[in-house]
């Protein structure tokens, strides 16, 4: 493979993409065709439950001045940011995969062709007791978060759906076969 390609993972709250990433991470370490860098979030990271690297507002505004970040957007009032080191895997021919917004989709897209979506799916039930089991929201927003399905998929673009509602192994075969599918 002469070039790499860009793996956005996509989903709504609690469907367990961080999850996914981190077990898929963990599977492929011995293969290096793949890369997971580490997003940038104005959000202090619960480190059993997100891989992420935290800075405020701020910084954040700065380090984006700098261009430090491929791709960046906002949601649920906070500030998400992709290194812009993720060029260099790239072109050094790794498969990048990354957790990010359906909203940055058609930006990405634009950047970098050779982009995959991967849309990871859970039963609204399902996401309901992943959020709960965080502790960082009250019931009341859990159920605000629910009905927020969020932005759709861009048109034309079809997603490899992976759900992720049943057993965590099920989840994890689906998601990292889908990666080597990319990289094959």
């Amino acid at each position: 493979m002469s070039h790499g390609a860009l793996a956005l993972v996509v989903g709504p709250s609690g469907a367990g993409k961080d999850t996914l990433i981190g077990a898929a991470r963990a599977a492929l370490a011995d293969d290096h065709r793949f890369s997971f860098p580490r997003r940038v979030v104005t959000r202090t990271a619960v480190v059993e439950l997100e891989d992420h690297d935290s800075v405020d507002v701020n910084e954040f505004g700065r380090q984006k001045l700098r261009g430090a970040y491929a791709l960046d957007w906002e949601a649920h009032g906070l500030c998400y940011g992709v290194p812009a080191a993720i060029d260099a895997a790239m072109v050094a021919g790794r498969i990048v995969v990354v957790n990010t917004s359906r909203k940055v989709i058609e930006r990405a897209i634009e950047k970098y062709p050779n982009c995959h979506v991967l849309l990871v799916t859970a039963r609204p039930d399902v996401r309901a007791r992943r959020l709960a089991g965080r502790g960082r929201e009250s019931a009341e927003d859990i159920e605000a978060r629910l009905q927020r399905e969020g932005a759709p998929v861009p048109d034309g673009i079809v997603p490899v759906i992976i759900d992720n509602s049943g057993g965590l192994d099920d989840g994890i075969d689906a998601f990292v076969g889908a990666l080597r599918s990319i990289a094959d």
